[in-house]
């Protein structure tokens, strides 16, 4: 009997586990399709905006606009690590530490793409505790990469709370003022780029300084009348472009929220259903066992009775 009484309170228990997971599942939905289309819209944008700036920085030349395409030496880096605020979305913040650490441990090493940077100062290696800031974006990244050791900057930790354009243009002004001032000699970002509801591709991309995005495909035709000069355009386009792209990074990283919850929460669903169904067998089984034995049991008495 005790062991139907704990099959029925699994039962119940994973019922009630269901109906949140259902729900959770819904809420995401919600949230991702309104995530997708934010993104979906943005893109576009970042990319001619991109275009224009390749376009343009060939022929420009100016000192001030040199000091966003500069790649000196490789003293202080910061790592922007966009992860969510809230777990339940299966493997989703999970790669984007691993992704990160695996970062560090290159920059530690001098390795991969970090080998031209670690030239650059002599061929001394990087350190993660003199030459990398890491800087959250998003709580579980943060708590995360604290467990494992690593020092974080969370002045930007709480960025997606009522996150708008506004918030995200703030958060890559501080960063490009950092950068221009010598504070910060490289700015990389690490993030899941949306690509459908069921796939976030990890990405890691360099904000700062900016990289020659023109190739040889590009129109580089120069017969246009500019007004004002090609230089003023660029003042006020670079710092727009990096801005954008940071903003980019933090939609495409909520859209792949919302779509790897989602997933996880049907999954979970599906999963609860399975193990109802698993305990409700062993439920009836016990219960037929139960009646079974106290069928022997009478038919036994009465057996002995009349012996």
């Amino acid at each position: 009997m005790s062991n139907q009484k704990e099959i029925r309170a699994r039962i119940s228990s994973t019922i009630s586990t269901q109906q949140i997971t259902k729900a959770m599942k819904l809420v995401s939905a919600t949230k991702l399709r309104k995530a997708s289309e934010a993104i979906t819209r943005m893109r576009p944008y970042a990319l001619k905006l991109q275009g224009i700036m390749s376009n343009l920085q060939e022929s420009a030349d100016d000192d001030q606009l040199a000091s966003y395409f500069h790649q000196r030496e490789a003293k202080k880096i910061a790592i922007v690590v966009i992860t969510s605020d809230r777990g339940l979305c299966g493997a989703f913040n999970a790669n984007v530490i691993k992704k990160t650490r695996s970062l560090l441990s290159d920059i530690s090493r001098g390795e991969g793409s970090w080998m031209n940077w670690t030239k650059l100062i002599g061929g001394k290696k990087l350190t993660i505790q003199e030459n990398v800031e890491i800087i959250c974006i998003g709580k579980k990244g943060a708590e995360g990469l604290k467990r494992l050791g690593y020092s974080v900057n969370n002045d930007y930790i709480d960025v997606l709370n009522g996150m708008n354009a506004e918030v995200a243009f703030s958060t890559a002004d501080k960063l490009i003022s950092r950068f221009l001032s010598g504070e910060l000699d490289r700015i990389e970002v690490v993030y899941n780029q949306f690509k459908n509801a069921a796939t976030q591709i990890l990405s890691h991309e360099t904000l700062l300084p900016v990289t020659n995005t023109s190739s040889d495909n590009t129109n580089t035709n120069s017969d246009y009348l500019f007004e004002p000069s090609k230089v003023d355009i660029l003042k006020d386009l670079i710092p727009r472009s990096v801005k954008t792209q940071l903003y980019r990074a933090i939609l495409d990283s909520l859209a792949s929220e919302h779509g790897a919850r989602m997933i996880a929460m049907d999954k979970a669903t599906d999963n609860a259903g399975e193990l109802l169904g698993s305990l409700r067998l062993a439920y009836n089984q016990a219960r037929q066992a139960a009646i079974t034995r106290e069928i022997s049991e009478i038919v036994g008495g009465v057996a002995a009775l009349e012996g």
